[in-house]
């Protein structure tokens, strides 16, 4: 029998790698910017096309590469950051395991231009599907110049698996933000389709977070420094009153490396507990310096997750340095101790004996006597004399002035007010009849509502105990009121009389741009001010309960991650998310009128069951469940 164990060919073996550390256009932009970075790199360029479909280019004056180091970077695992395992527990680049450019050039057209500064030529390499086209002398700038072209021709099962350009930018955008951050002292610039979004200057890590977030976020930042024997922790976090409903502010980094990590994430959110509004999230950009050797960065492809030796240290120190940095700006309750009044405190002296109070006290003083000058007070007594015994009675013949003695039959009559007071109590239904999902006619008492924890609403029909979410409710009605204003083509909208201010940074400016069209359909116009604020000139008919700042900020939460192909879909996405944020809140009172008037139309809707996001709105306890109740 034949052997059936066989070694992969190193194309084969290159694009599975591909598949753990390429995932996406974002993902070569990441790769090459690290290597530009470890390269000793001051000024890098990307650019690209087609949210990286069809080109990514980058461009950096670092050191450079031979001719030798060249074509053996695109060999796999050859790396010049390891020569042994210990190594992995010292590293300080970014890059080092040797999988970056070897899976790169196994699924795209990749060529590279590179020279060192003491050579007089550099090389330029071209190659496709791992297979090395020409190699060459060429004269070109100090640094290296990556060209990437049609990433996944050759694996068009993945290629197909790609988003479409904008949510394939956004991912860019976020890796570029990434390096950005963690690299303020490199220039770095980012140009898509010819237009530049991003042009940031050397500085400080305030001025990187400025130029790149927007100049809103300068006056919202708080530094945090702490140093300790085990950890260094230094930047900005947001003030709770900036924090927002959308995720993309938030960064985490150890050793100039980018990071997630929920459970520190944790700790942060612990140090803001109490002063935050529901459901936000505040900005921060947090730097960690450790040991190398306490930390390991080799447990995920993307080097994204990272394990700390003594988290739970970590931990208490991160928030602990965050709590104290909230209470010198005065941003949470904290005791002073360094204030020029100081609280004096006793010391006892020797052979002292204390003495006991004197209290001073009134003998005669007589609590009933008050009691008694209130009374007179109010019943027409003078406020500052004593309490008299003997009532006044002048004018007391006119208390019966305006009746008669021998009263007539037509004095007891109702007046005209009264009797149309009674005729509308007659003619109105004792009950109203609903028309329940599964077409059982059901029936519900006017005023014969109940309101549970201020979250559900309670009323009998046939079949037994209706139990409705008010909140889901709320939400299924606002949704298909987008969804008439949809089919009819317009909303109806109600323009603001001084128009509200929205900043935000270029990441979002860019979403808003592409979703503007669909949301002044459903009623919300928004107009570009500059190049980071947003003029709000009207909003959708009918939501009280939210203002066009969270309406925003939600819609941009649920597009930060959602993904949506078709325009249709783009608009009842937006629909969706619109209604979710404005709906009525849970722990909020509803008179029997409110409830009477969200219980009619949530069964004028036409899916009164489930809310757009296909959870339950309706919970019917039948009478045989309350019969076997108190059997």
């Amino acid at each position: 029998m034949s052997n059936i164990i066989q070694l992969l060919p190193d194309s084969v073996a290159n694009q599975i790698a591909a598949g753990e550390v390429i995932q996406r256009p974002a993902s070569v932009i990441k790769e090459l910017m690290e290597n530009a970075v470890d390269a000793g790199a001051t000024e890098i360029q990307v650019v690209t096309s087609e949210a990286g479909k069809n080109l990514i280019q980058v461009v950096d004056n670092g050191s450079g590469m031979a001719e030798t180091d060249a074509r053996m970077a695109f060999e796999r695992h050859a790396t010049s950051k390891i020569r042994e395992a210990k190594d992995l527990f010292e590293l300080t680049t970014m890059g080092f395991r040797g999988e970056a450019l070897a899976s790169i050039a196994a699924i795209a057209q990749v060529e590279l231009k590179t020279r060192r500064k003491e050579d007089e030529l550099g090389v330029h390499i071209c190659i496709s599907g791992s297979e090395v086209e020409s190699q060459e002398p060429v004269q070109c700038a100090t640094g290296s110049q990556f060209i990437i072209k049609n990433l996944f021709y050759n694996v068009p099962a993945r290629r197909r698996f790609l988003k479409k350009n904008s949510t394939e930018l956004r991912h860019i955008i976020n890796e570029f933000q990434r390096v950005a951050l963690a690299n303020p002292g490199v220039a770095m610039s980012l140009i898509h389709n010819s237009v530049p979004l991003f042009n940031l200057p050397v500085g400080n890590i305030k001025q990187r977070i400025v130029n790149m977030m927007g100049k809103q976020m300068g006056n919202q930042l708080i530094p945090i420094e702490t140093d300790t024997s085990m950890i260094k922790i230094s930047g900005y976090v947001g003030k709770p009153e900036s924090a927002r409903k959308t995720l993309g502010d938030q960064f985490f980094f150890v050793n100039n490396r980018y990071m997630r990590h929920p459970y520190l994430h944790k700790a942060l959110m612990d140090a803001y507990d109490n002063i935050l509004m529901p459901e936000t999230i505040p900005a921060y950009f947090i730097f960690l310096e450790v040991d190398p050797e306490i930390v390991d960065v080799n447990i995920h492809p993307t080097k994204t997750e990272i394990k700390f030796e003594n988290e739970r240290a970590i931990w208490q120190i991160l928030n602990a340095s965050i709590r104290e940095s909230l209470g010198k700006f005065n941003l949470m309750p904290s005791i002073d101790f360094d204030t020029a009044d100081q609280i004096e405190i006793p010391v006892p002296q020797k052979d002292f004996v204390p003495q006991a109070p004197n209290v001073e006290v009134n003998p005669f003083y007589n609590p009933f006597e008050e009691e008694k000058k209130r009374a007179v007070t109010s019943y027409g007594g003078s406020s500052g004399g004593s309490f008299s015994a003997t009532p006044k009675t002048e004018g007391w013949e006119n208390l019966y002035d305006g009746f008669s003695t021998n009263p007539s039959p037509s004095d007891f009559e109702p007046s005209e007010s009264e009797m149309s007071f009674e005729s509308e109590q007659e003619q109105q239904p004792v009950q109203q009849t609903i028309l329940s999902s599964g077409g059982e006619e059901s029936s519900a008492s006017n005023n014969h509502f109940f309101q549970l924890k201020n979250r559900y609403i309670l009323t009998s029909v046939k079949s037994g105990l209706m139990m409705i979410d008010q909140r889901r409710a709320h939400e299924r009605i606002i949704f298909e009121g987008f969804m008439q204003a949809l089919s009819r083509g317009a909303s109806l909208s109600q323009k603001m009389l001084f128009p509200e201010e929205l900043p935000y940074g270029p990441h979002e400016v860019g979403m808003i741009n592409e979703l503007k069209e669909d949301l002044l359909t459903l009623g919300l116009e928004l107009e570009q001010k500059d190049d980071e604020t947003f003029l709000v000139l009207s909003t959708p008919a009918g939501l009280e309960n939210i203002s066009a700042a969270q309406l925003v900020d939600g819609i941009l939460t649920d597009f930060k991650d959602g993904e949506v192909d078709v325009d249709k879909e783009v608009c009842e996405q937006i629909a969706s998310s619109m209604a979710k944020r404005a709906a009525i809140p849970y722990n909020k009172g509803l008179s029997q009128m409110e409830m009477s008037e969200l219980f009619d139309q949530l069964f004028a809707c036409s899916i009164p069951n489930f809310s757009p996001s296909g959870k339950p709105i309706i919970s019917i306890l039948d009478n045989d469940e309350l019969t076997k109740r108190f059997s």
